[in-house]
C-alpha cells in the first residue's frame, strides 16, 4: 500500500524517473492508500534531461519535472495476498504513466509488474512489462 506523498520510480520510457503521489483516484474507502492496479496522480520529481540538439516530437522526451500525470501503481513494497495463500513482495514501489485516454504513456515498461493488474482492467501494461510476477 502507498500513501500521499510516496515517491516511487517511473518504469516506462516516457522520461520521467521519480514521482510523487498526491491523490488515491476512485477508492472511497481507501483513506489515502494505494495498492498494485490503483489508479493515482503524481508529481514528476525528477525526469530525464532534454538534450539541445532535439528536433521534432518523436525525440523529445514526454515527461518534465514539475509534470502532474495520472499513473497506475504496479510495484509496492507491501505484501500482497494472493488467493491461493501466496505472499509477494516488491524492493520497491513503481508506476507507469497514463496518458488522457488511460493507456500506457510509454511504449515499454522495464522491471517486474504484478499479476493482479489483470484482474484490474490493465491488460495493456501487463502486454508491455517483460516480466510479470
Amino acid at each position: 500500500m502507498l500513501g500521499l506523498k510516496a515517491t516511487m520510480a517511473v518504469i516506462d520510457n516516457s522520461g520521467g524517473l521519480i514521482a510523487e503521489c498526491v491523490n488515491v483516484l476512485r477508492k472511497p474507502m481507501s483513506r489515502g492508500l494505494a495498492t498494485v492496479g490503483d489508479e493515482i496522480v503524481v508529481v514528476i520529481q525528477k525526469a530525464r534531461p532534454i538534450p539541445l540538439n532535439a528536433t521534432g516530437p518523436a525525440s523529445a522526451p514526454k515527461i518534465r519535472r514539475g509534470d502532474v500525470r495520472h499513473a497506475v501503481v504496479v510495484r509496492t513494497r507491501k505484501e500482497l495476498k494472493r488467493p491461493d495463500g501466496r505472499v509477494v513482495r516488491f524492493d520497491d514501489n513503481a508506476c507507469v504513466l497514463l496518458n488522457n485516454r488511460k493507456e500506457p504513456l510509454g511504449t515499454r515498461i522495464s522491471g517486474a509488474v504484478a499479476s493482479e493488474l489483470r484482474g484490474r482492467g490493465w491488460g495493456k501494461i501487463l502486454s508491455l512489462a517483460g516480466k510479470v510476477v
